[in-house]
């Protein structure tokens, strides 16, 4: 096993270099000497062999946490803001060695994954910074016979699931705003891609992270660790990102211990362009809310609810766009779209597609995808979608943009908001009041007017509806993993 990040060069050098064991207090091997395969889903090539942990494993990483807990919370925001900075540097510096593990392990294209170390690294920086600035209060009771004041105390030791579409940023955004708090965390990222996890678990070790502040398990049955882990009296916070189904499962179990909760759950975005909208700045943003991470995004544009007199022009610009992206090798500078996750993604979007033009949608604009292995889907323009196809209520995870046409605001705002979900919207107008009073109410924690993008370090994200509960980012995301705790004194003339 290799316990230390040297210098590699070349593919086999960087995955060398990955950490294949699981950090408790230390770098050790699952029970058993278990383990499971990651592979490339470019290539579909077994990639690495990581610790398959089991709930003892995990269990052990939970010691090591516990363990570290209180000197950890004991440790001033200034030492921890150092610790967060080293990690910032340290990202930075294994920017290339992290991005190509990323492209390795998802099917990123490398430029992409290169801008997500970047947006990692951001969320340590942030949160280096928001360590040093405690949020609290101190006033007279109103009758003067008391003073209050709060204090914001760590929630303690936590669980931090992550997803496989963001694997190394999502990790960030969660570990970045626990450590900062105060709390010490395990890092459980999704089986699909464990290895910048572990690389992260190493990096911040190195960057001066006590043993146990971070500690990380991979395992390929999910739901044994994550049983085991939320039952232990120790563990205090749950923050997961993930499907919708699982929180579920997931706040049943936190449920039984009244553990905070922490959910960022799927999305079903609409993104709605009004007939005063810039067409050419609707056609350039939509491309960025739909085609981000390829399409495998929570809060990526997957209903385009279009005004009737721009339709044409904007399904006709959005579906050459579509066509004309390079699909192929994400290692490779030039490609603009890897493939998705598995094959189970592929399948997805293929059904989701397929029952579209069977309830009469019209396929205006596809790109070509490699032959040979890879799982890899064509980015596809749907026109014409009814309102009864399945893509317009299930999230399709994939480079398909489904248009559906629209008369009035009223209806568009009763489209957007016909989902169980409400994650992120978006709306295209050149008009301020329109934006105004539409954003009111589209039913979404977040909402992007005139802009495809609303991911941000220092802004709240999440969900409302069944797309979550709690924000992480910004000063919002320290509070999730802080307690208030509230003193009486005396007051100043009593």
């Amino acid at each position: 096993m290799t316990d230390t990040l040297t210098a590699p060069s070349g593919e086999s050098a960087v995955l060398e270099s990955v950490p294949r064991g699981f950090l408790a207090h230390d770098w050790q091997p699952a029970a058993g000497g278990r383990t499971f395969e990651v592979r490339n889903p470019a290539t579909e090539e077994v990639i690495a062999a990581v610790a398959d942990c089991s709930a003892q494993d995990a269990l052990k990483a939970l010691d090591a946490a516990a363990a570290a807990a209180d000197q950890w919370a004991l440790t001033s925001p200034r030492d921890r803001a150092t610790v967060l900075h080293r990690i910032t540097d340290a990202l930075i510096e294994h920017r290339e060695r992290l991005a190509r593990i990323i492209t390795l392990e998802i099917g990123k294209t490398i430029t992409e994954a290169r801008g997500e170390v970047d947006y990692a690294a951001a969320y340590f920086r942030w949160y280096a910074e928001e360590a040093v600035r405690p949020h609290a209060r101190s006033t007279p009771s109103p009758d003067g016979k008391s003073h209050i004041v709060t204090v914001a105390e760590p929630v303690g030791p936590c669980l931090l699931i992550t997803p496989w579409n963001v694997p190394l940023a999502m990790a960030a955004r969660k570990a970045a705003a626990a450590l900062a708090a105060g709390c010490t965390a395990v890092l459980k990222p999704a089986a699909l891609t464990p290895l910048s996890s572990l690389i992260l678990g190493e990096l911040a070790r190195e960057a001066g992270a006590p043993a146990g502040v971070l500690t990380v398990i991979t395992s390929s049955d999910a739901a044994a660790v994550t049983t085991a882990l939320l039952a232990d009296p120790r563990l205090r916070k749950l923050s997961f990102t993930g499907s919708t189904p699982v929180g579920r499962l997931l706040l049943q179990q936190a449920g039984a211990r009244v553990l905070r909760t922490s959910m960022e759950l799927g999305g079903n975005a609409p993104f709605l362009v009004f007939d005063d909208a810039d067409l050419d700045l609707a056609v350039r943003e939509a491309m960025i809310a739909k085609m981000r991470l390829g399409g495998q995004s929570c809060v990526g544009a997957n209903r385009f609810l279009v005004q009737e007199p721009i339709a044409d022009a904007f399904a006709a610009a959005l579906a050459e766009r579509m066509a004309a992206i390079r699909v192929g090798s994400p290692d490779l500078e030039d490609t603009e779209l890897g493939p998705l996750a598995d094959h189970r993604a592929v399948d997805k979007v293929r059904h989701l597609v397929e029952d579209a033009v069977a309830r009469g949608a019209v396929v205006i604009g596809k790109a070509d995808i490699p032959d040979g292995p890879g799982h890899y889907a064509a980015p596809t323009v749907l026109d014409h979608v009814p309102s009864d196809a399945a893509i317009m209520h299930e999230e399709v995870f994939g480079p398909v943009a489904a248009i559906h046409r629209f008369s009035t605001e009223a209806e568009a705002i009763a489209v957007a908001n016909n989902t169980e979900h409400g994650l992120a919207s978006y709306l295209m107008t050149s008009h301020i009041d329109r934006a105004r009073r539409v954003a009111a109410r589209l039913q979404a924690g977040m909402v992007g007017i005139n802009r495809g993008l609303v991911s941000e370090v220092a802004a709240p994200f999440g969900g409302i509806k069944q797309s979550g509960l709690g924000r992480e980012g910004g000063p919002e995301g320290l509070h999730e993993y802080q307690q208030l705790k509230y003193l009486s004194l005396p007051g100043f003339n009593t």
